[in-house]
């Protein structure tokens, strides 16, 4: 999707102009709207799903679209501008003054004039982006994002909806436990919404082998039942808080469940049939917390995810490690 058309037609278009004298001119002030970060490849389906919620497009540039109307907790954003709006950039230093008069944290996302947004990214503070041990706490500081707009002007945003560097969190990796890369989702998932289950809660894992959640969930310290017509990687199924049966998660009787208190599922089927399977449970009126991925082949099924975006209390976000695919959660305890 990186041949995308770049459009500002409903943008004010702020006055080029030097800051000599303290007159960079005519300042634009707010973006009338917010900016959205779309995971690489995915950009078509944040522009829909933000046409679908009523937000007209006001420009894209790469992965970034900006749009009108309030900000959108959407799906398809990596990451949200908040409060965007455009600041003179006409010398280096003074642009990087703006900035840092604003707040210290800013990470650039380079879109136009790439040697001169380099120049005014190395003359802020540094911000770190290592990659985060599983467990440790998101950056507690406030992170801006910026992007040159044109060589006199920056469009800022000192609030997004992501303390990572562009939505990206990134983790030093486990190469060694895990059967496969698929823990990285709720590696993901547990830091972003600040919980995760542990000692004392039980965990249905649905479609569960080879058992790379089956393993997160375990060395948190939960008991799990693994449910999957293929068996599990020897040594999660060997794990003292993991019990497996081979049988089909759609089959599985909410009321056979006992009291567990979460409920996941990575299995790959159809959106409809994953549905289904969700709608089974809540209407059998089980009071658990569920983390599914709904997982989309060929064109995404807005229509689809509708479904279970009305559930009340739900989201769903695409995960860093996410591909065509979805993470829908739903908190209830």
């Amino acid at each position: 999707m990186g041949g995308m058309t770049e459009t500002n037609d409903h943008l004010p278009r702020p006055a080029e102009g030097g800051e000599s004298g303290g007159n960079p001119g005519s300042d634009p002030g707010p973006l009338p709207g917010a900016v959205y970060l779309a995971p690489r490849g995915f950009e078509a389906e944040l522009e829909e799903e933000l046409a679908r919620n009523g937000r007209g497009v006001l420009f894209r540039r790469e992965r970034l679209i900006g749009a009108e109307g309030e900000p959108l907790a959407a799906a398809w954003a990596r990451n949200v501008w908040l409060e965007p709006r455009f600041l003179p950039a006409g010398s280096i230093s003074g642009a990087a003054a703006r900035l840092k008069a604003i707040q210290r944290n800013w990470a650039l996302y380079s879109t136009t004039e790439h040697r001169r947004a380099a120049l005014i990214e190395a003359a802020l503070p540094k911000v770190s982006a290592k990659p985060l041990v599983f467990g440790e706490t998101p950056p507690p500081a406030p992170l801006g994002s910026w992007t040159m707009w044109s060589r006199e002007w920056m469009l800022a945003s000192a609030r997004c909806s992501s303390p990572f560097v562009h939505g990206e969190v990134r983790f030093v990796e486990d190469k060694t436990g895990p059967p496969n890369r698929a823990y990285l989702k709720l590696w993901e998932l547990f830091t972003r919404i600040g919980r995760h289950p542990g000692p004392g809660d039980l965990c249905l894992d649905l479609g569960s082998a080879p058992g790379g959640w089956t393993h997160v969930l375990a060395g948190l310290g939960a008991r799990v039942f693994s449910l999957d017509k293929a068996p599990l990687a020897p040594h999660v199924a060997g794990h003292s808080h993991v019990e497996h049966c081979l049988g089909s998660a759609f089959a599985m009787d909410p009321g056979l469940a006992g009291n567990i208190t979460w409920l996941f599922s990575d299995v790959a089927c159809y959106p409809e049939k994953l549905y289904a399977m969700v709608k089974k449970w809540l209407d059998a009126g089980v009071k658990v917390n569920m983390v599914c991925t709904i997982k989309f082949s060929g064109k995404t099924d807005f229509a689809a995810l509708d479904f279970f975006l009305q559930v009340p209390g739900s989201f769903a976000v695409h995960l860093s490690a996410n591909k065509h695919e979805l993470t829908w959660v739903r908190l209830v305890i």
